[in-house]
């Protein structure tokens, strides 16, 4: 009786890597063909405070921040016996949304600190704008779903263009480039100033306050309007397809870049989150955003009309309407450095169970003004109901 043949080692090991680069921190996580995360890194970065209300971060920062998880998920990973090198055929990108930046396309280096979706510096050109502009904080919304706040991207723009020599001297002399962090990521990932792929998705794209949200393209009348030059932005790309490959000098190299989505549209994409299906994040903020299908729905209740997503560049594009809450887990980190309540993020829930109840104490983290559906960015945080006998676990 002949002997079965013994099954063959399998050798053709697939996985995919997702950067997700956050508010606070950046991760990288590898993941194989069923989905299981098999190889993971998590790195915090600086948060700078220069002055109230306002907040930056390094870019370069960042972009180590993501060399660094690159290596060391990839460490982990092959430490445990997976073939990453020769099996990772694509990487994904998730990120901070918002958050604004111009660098020098000759050097490479940013013209001055990443502009946080948070930061509030600019409230004055917002009331500016409503005063000169007939539709006032809406003037925008019928093209872009968006109203006038210090929240989008547009505005942070137009403070480093008026208030950044060295931006104003790179525009004027054609040295300029904006992103959002997905395109100051993609732009390094894929060569720099050697030749560094310059894009955005529409999902990012949509939260500048610059995009058409029928046309999907950057909105030439809202451009002249806010005299922002359109040789600055980046070309719009959908949510899913090959963008470029990651170039040498990265952990990993010659891995194609083939999907990118804003943080919170990448959630609901991988919440399955279908036409009337919602989903809830809670991060740095908290995020709700419901698929509206294919249609574009306009809501008269201070909620955001953005894109959720396009999976190709001729595939259908999904719609959401979106509540945007500015402060969740970063009332966390509040409590954690600036009162010193706790040590440590995960010593909250402990905290809060040894009460049975606020004892009536109510806390608004309106720490950076309020989003949805108030848009105040004037508001302040409160703490009220406080009594001699109220404790930190109450809070």
């Amino acid at each position: 009786m002949s002997k079965k043949p013994e099954a063959s080692k399998k050798t053709d090991d697939v996985f995919v890597g997702s950067i997700d680069q956050g508010t606070t921190s950046t991760r990288f996580i590898i993941y194989d063909r069923s989905a299981r995360a098999i190889g993971s890194h998590q790195v915090e970065f600086t948060q700078f405070y220069p002055e109230a209300g306002w907040v930056e971060h390094d870019a370069m920062e960042i972009l180590e921040s993501v060399r660094v998880c690159m290596a060391k998920a990839l460490d982990k990973a092959t430490a445990d016996g997976h073939n990453v090198d020769s099996g990772l055929k694509a990487i994904g990108l998730t990120n901070q949304r918002e958050t604004t930046l111009v660098w020098s396309k000759s050097t490479g280096c940013p013209l001055y600190n990443a502009i946080v979706w948070m930061d509030v510096r600019t409230s004055s050109i917002c009331r500016k704008l409503e005063k000169e502009l007939s539709g006032g904080r809406t003037h925008f919304v019928e093209t872009c779903g968006l109203p006038i706040s210090t929240y989008f991207s547009a505005l942070k723009l137009l403070w480093l263009l008026e208030n950044v020599d060295t931006v104003k001297k790179a525009v004027k002399s054609g040295d300029a480039l904006f992103g959002t962090i997905d395109t100051w990521l993609i732009w390094n990932l894929t060569g720099g100033v050697k030749g560094g792929i310059h894009v955005t998705d529409v999902s990012n794209a949509s939260r500048t306050m610059l995009m058409n949200l029928k046309t999907l393209e950057w909105d030439n009348p809202t451009l002249k309007t806010l005299g922002i030059p359109a040789e600055l932005l980046p070309k719009i790309v959908s949510n899913s397809e090959i963008i470029g490959k990651i170039t040498t000098g990265w952990p990993i190299t010659g891995v194609p870049i083939s999907g990118c989505l804003g943080d919170q549209h990448a959630a609901m994409l991988g919440q399955a989150c279908r036409r009337g299906e919602a989903k809830s994040t809670y991060g740095t903020g908290a995020f709700i955003l419901l698929n509206t299908g294919e249609e574009i729905i306009r809501s008269t209740h201070g909620l955001l009309s953005t894109v959720a997503f396009k999976l190709g560049p001729k595939a259908p594009t999904n719609y959401a309407i979106e509540g945007s809450i500015a402060i969740a887990g970063a009332a966390v980190q509040w409590l954690r450095d600036s009162l010193g309540i706790i040590k440590s993020a995960k010593e909250i829930e402990d905290l809060a169970l040894q009460v049975e109840s606020t004892g009536g104490v109510y806390f608004v983290p309106a720490f950076n003004g309020l989003f949805a559906p108030w848009w105040r960015d004037d508001a302040r945080g409160v703490c009220i109901g406080i009594k001699v006998y109220k404790q930190g676990s109450h809070l």
